[in-house]
């Protein structure tokens, strides 16, 4: 039963990827209104929210966009960065909308930075010690149970960034209806694309915590015997 589950998550975390990419290069060749950039657009929104200190960058890769509240440096992918089409403009208000969170101390995101280190050093060790505990259960069950702990920090950090993530797309949606930046049109697709980006997230936070309650079934299990 499980690896069921194991294997239609994988299938779900699959398809919700295929769907975001498929929608983000359909929307790539959608041009803006105004032909603002997604550099002019982080800009925009930063003057329009009187946020300063804010550094933009451009970063290698796809879809490896992201705010760093540790040097408050909103990092673009280059087709983010320089792109002037829907795709761009969403996915650089989404990253804007982190930093405005950062300014007005959005809790979730405070809670979510203050477990950015403990959640940094188990995922670097835990399936370690999982598989340790697992191969130890019936002599030092308590190993096992370290690894629950630490995988289930990573659960914790997985559910706490789903409502960061979803208010930083409501700010950037209601900015670009607002600051006249999106028509009516461009705003759907925008809407679009930042749905299936946040279902990217529901998926990996419910996923993990199947497997954390799959380890926990075998901690239960190995205390019985």
């Amino acid at each position: 039963m499980i690896w069921i589950i194991f294997i239609g998550f994988a299938l779900l975390s699959w398809l919700v990827s295929y769907q975001l990419k498929r929608r983000f290069k359909q929307y790539s060749e959608i041009p803006t209104a105004n032909g603002m950039s997604g550099k002019e657009v982080v800009e925009k929104m930063l003057r329009d929210n009187m946020i300063q200190g804010v550094k933009i960058g451009s970063v290698e890769g796809q879809l490896t966009d992201h705010y760093n509240p540790v040097d408050k440096t909103i990092n673009l992918s280059e087709e983010v960065y320089y792109g002037t089409n829907v795709a761009a403009a969403a996915v650089a208000a989404h990253e804007t909308g982190h930093a405005i969170q950062h300014a007005q101390a959005y809790v979730w995101l405070g809670l979510r930075s203050t477990l950015v280190p403990a959640v940094s050093f188990s995922s670097r060790y835990v399936q370690w010690i999982l598989l340790g505990g697992i191969l130890l259960i019936n002599t030092f069950p308590a190993l096992l149970l370290f690894g629950i702990v630490m995988f289930a920090m990573t659960t914790l950090f997985s559910f706490i960034t789903l409502p960061v993530e979803i208010d930083a797309s409501n700010r950037a949606l209601v900015w670009m209806r607002t600051s006249g930046v999106a028509s009516p049109e461009m705003h759907e697709k925008a809407e679009d694309a930042l749905r299936w980006a946040g279902y990217t997230y529901v998926v990996a936070a419910l996923s993990s915590l199947a497997t954390l309650l799959y380890y926990v079934s075998i901690y239960m299990g190995g205390r019985r015997d």
